[in-house]
């Protein structure tokens, strides 16, 4: 009796562990064909939600555990257009994307190219700035990196960039602004141009120069 007993216990336990063994992988099949069905895109200005979907592999709306998190990010930032991106997945269907565009800020004249934060180049030519004239490789990408940090809309109010050393600061710049007003600055002093609108809001209702390079004097222009 005792035999039959065991005998009984064993093939029980066997049933129990190919049945578990049958929902784990019952399980793991419907997890494995999810496919995503959902993507939120946040954070674009320019990029149509479709041009950052077609970057990546989830393109196709496929399944979702072979595409990770971590592999739609790393695809996303391989596209010069993005600066950063943030993936975040809800449950197994849903994808929320977050970038940080990679701005285009200025359109170099001399090599007829448009310049963004990251130096990427493109032929692709926007309403933005147009730098005139060649600028020395020393002061190139640090120029680059002070336009990166201007808020959008003072970038959209400078119209022309001219490379102006003199003898006293070999890293000036010119710039003429849509409003008709020029501005000198330098690399030290480009952080003054997000003060751009409060500054000119006390200046006198007329067309001058601001020498934002040294102070904050301004000068009318005769007419």
């Amino acid at each position: 009796m005792k035999k039959k007993k065991k005998i009984k216990l064993k093939k029980g336990r066997i049933l129990i562990f190919l049945f578990c063994a049958f929902l784990f992988v019952l399980i793991l099949v419907i997890l494995f064909n999810i496919k995503i069905k959902n993507i939120i895109i946040s954070g674009n200005n320019y990029l149509k939600d479709q041009d950052i979907i077609d970057s990546t592999s989830i393109k196709t709306y496929p399944k979702s555990l072979i595409n990770t998190s971590s592999k739609i990010k790393k695809e996303l930032e391989n596209n010069n257009l993005i600066l950063k991106a943030d993936v975040k997945k809800i449950g197994l269907s849903k994808v929320y994307i977050e970038i940080i565009e990679n701005r285009s800020l200025f359109y170099y004249l001399e090599s007829g190219k448009t310049v963004y934060e990251n130096g990427y180049l493109s032929d692709i030519k926007y309403p933005i700035p147009t730098l005139l004239n060649h600028i020395t490789d020393s002061y190139y990408s640090d120029f680059i990196k002070e336009m990166s940090k201007l808020d959008e809309s003072v970038i959209n109010r400078i119209s022309e960039i001219k490379f102006s050393p003199n003898e006293v600061d070999d890293n000036r710049f010119l710039l003429l602004m849509k409003d008709g007003n020029y501005v000198y600055i330098n690399i030290s002093t480009f952080y003054k141009l997000n003060k751009y609108l409060t500054i000119i809001e006390n200046l006198p209702n007329e067309k001058g120069i601001l020498y934002l390079d040294y102070g904050n004097n301004f000068e009318i222009i005769s007419q």
